[in-house]
């Protein structure tokens, strides 16, 4: 038995970085995930897109994911185990397979399925019924595929979101700043205009990294005009890591949604011990459950979230408290190599 784990273009593009030498970025739950399962990791080639290729990703996916998919069926062994580390090549794989009689064992890790569209093609294309296993990390995403989709609980893992701690605590504060910093990163299911209210007559400097290669920019994420205390640009890793290092606060502005948006740059601001507000949506409740580590707010409290902030800053020894029951946190539940370690131990009960 062979283990293979399959990589979008962007993946496989984030891997190079990490192995090219003198590069600085987190280290890959994927590199090391194969590094447990010494498993082979397959790039996407460019293989001539098809007409049907094109079809199919007006479901789900891009026509090349599912191009990519296509071809694999003559590379992979009917013992080896697959690996695929989102629905957007999950899907197409599992569809590419699913009319062979002989078939590896597929599993995938799902992101974000819950949408309409998502749910008709998973119930279209049968893909429960040819996915061994399945990984998730929000319990609404565990709900869906065991009410929604039929899989038995014991064929679903849910894995908290895991992160290069030691990555984004490397950094000291450089910053000679006046007044007090807030940070604010991410794009997707963001809102950004409850803090330009909260903060607009506040002696701070509100400093967003609202962009994202995956996800746009809509009008509903920043307020028409930007409070001049409050900034929004692209920032290059190294210039994130130190704009985290020197915040005061950090707060993930988010609109209701029951996916993980925000749990990247909540575990960020946790790994750079700086004291947190976060909008508490049904997808974060798992990450959210210490009051006494993350203050949180409801979607569009405008004054819950100018009162968090005011008390964090106007409170710094409990401010420091918090942030470092957060880091602790951290340390036990999303450490990167133990929930790796636990992914692939899950992964290898296909072989039992």
């Amino acid at each position: 038995m062979k283990y293979h784990i399959v990589l979008t273009k962007e993946t496989a593009e984030r891997l190079k970085k990490e192995s090219t030498p003198g590069t600085n970025v987190p280290r890959s739950d994927l590199k090391l995930l194969a590094d447990h399962l010494n498993a082979s990791l397959i790039e996407r080639e460019s293989y001539k897109v098809s007409l049907m290729d094109r079809i199919c990703a007006k479901m789900a996916g891009t026509a090349e994911n599912w191009s990519f998919a296509r071809h694999l069926t003559s590379q992979i062994e009917p013992d080896d185990v697959v690996f695929c580390p989102g629905e957007e090549i999950g899907i197409p794989f599992v569809a590419a397979f699913s009319s062979r009689k002989k078939r590896p064992k597929i599993v995938v890790w799902f992101h974000r399925i819950t949408g309409l569209r998502t749910r008709l093609v998973l119930k279209l294309l049968k893909i429960a019924k040819f996915t061994d296993l399945a990984v998730v990390n929000t319990r609404p995403n565990e709900k869906f595929l065991h009410d929604y989709l039929n899989i038995a609980k014991e064929r679903i893992f849910f894995i908290r979101h895991s992160i290069d701690s030691n990555f984004f605590a490397s950094r000291t504060t450089t910053s000679n700043n006046n007044r007090p910093i807030i940070v604010s990163v991410g794009l997707e299911h963001r809102d950004y205009r409850p803090l330009a209210e909260a903060t607009a007559d506040l002696d701070v400097d509100v400093k967003v990294a609202g962009f994202s290669q995956f996800f746009s920019r809509q009008a509903q994420t920043f307020p028409k005009v930007m409070p001049q205390n409050m900034t929004n640009k692209k920032y290059q890793l190294p210039e994130l890591l130190q704009l985290y290092q020197d915040a005061d606060i950090a707060v993930i502005c988010l609109k209701e949604n029951n996916g993980a948006a925000g749990i990247t740059a909540l575990l960020e601001a946790m790994s750079c011990k700086k004291p947190v507000v976060c909008v508490r949506t049904t997808g974060l409740a798992e990450y959210l459950t210490d009051d006494q580590a993350i203050m949180t707010i409801k979607p569009g409290d405008v004054e819950g979230l100018r009162t968090a902030i005011l008390y964090l800053l106007n409170n710094p020894e409990e401010a420091k408290l918090r942030a470092e029951r957060a880091y602790k946190i951290l340390q036990e539940r999303h450490n990167l190599e133990t929930q790796v370690e636990a992914l692939a131990q899950f992964i290898q009960t296909l072989d039992e």
